[in-house]
């Protein structure tokens, strides 16, 4: 959630075919009620800026490649109290979402530069080139990618001087629940980096009739 402008280590193993079970590795760290603390890098060519931000999960459905959660930024400048959206993810598993966006004014040069991005994704680059990685099996991997879009600001109206246009490409680590992302948004500062960590705090959230993550 920018502000409006008008200007990790590499796996061992990567199957290079798709077996037919493509869901992301079981991973508990990516379940309801789970939360994360980090920053997310909020710079222009004018200022220095990071915004300190809380995630939850709220529901998540691994055999239709869905999650959603809230987003709260703590120290907006613009804003009187802490700014919360609601947004939904795509988890790309080469079954219901493949590396390549399709929408959201995201070209598939604009997904190959966001991706290449996260060092965890090196070894799946020549795959996605050929066919948006539709043939790789990511049962196994040990990192989960996902797009998050913002749907709507939960506490504060649309003219709270934020935009939540674009999304986010999102790379989640099995091992540690560690989060790291790029904001997407042709309108805004590029390449606005999301770091977060599990807070470990345990599974207090609500579903949203979904299949929690066990």
């Amino acid at each position: 959630m920018p502000v409006r402008v008008t200007e990790s280590s590499t796996p061992s193993q990567v199957s290079g075919t798709n077996s037919g079970d493509t869901a992301p590795p079981a991973c508990t760290l990516l379940s309801v009620g789970q939360t994360f603390s980090g920053t997310q890098n909020v710079s222009s060519l004018q200022k220095e800026e990071a915004w300190r931000v809380n995630v939850r999960i709220q529901g998540c459905d691994l055999e239709h490649g869905y999650l959603c959660g809230t987003m709260e930024a703590l120290n907006v400048p613009m804003a009187d109290t802490p700014v919360v959206t609601f947004w939904e993810g795509e988890i790309v598993d080469t079954k219901n979402y493949t590396f390549y966006t399709g929408k959201w004014e995201a070209s598939p040069e604009d997904d190959k530069r966001h991706w290449t991005k996260f060092p965890s994704f090196s070894p799946l680059l020549s795959q996605v080139e050929v066919d948006g990685g539709k043939s790789l099996d990511l049962s196994n991997y040990p990192y989960i990618f996902m797009r998050w879009k913002e749907q709507y600001f939960v506490n504060v109206g649309t003219d709270c001087g934020l935009t939540i246009a674009g999304f986010y490409y999102v790379c989640f680590s099995c091992s540690d629940g560690s989060i790291s992302g790029f904001y997407y948004d042709p309108n805004s500062s590029p390449f606005q980096k999301l770091e977060l960590k599990s807070t470990n705090e345990g599974r207090s959230g609500f579903s949203f009739s979904t299949y929690e993550l066990q």
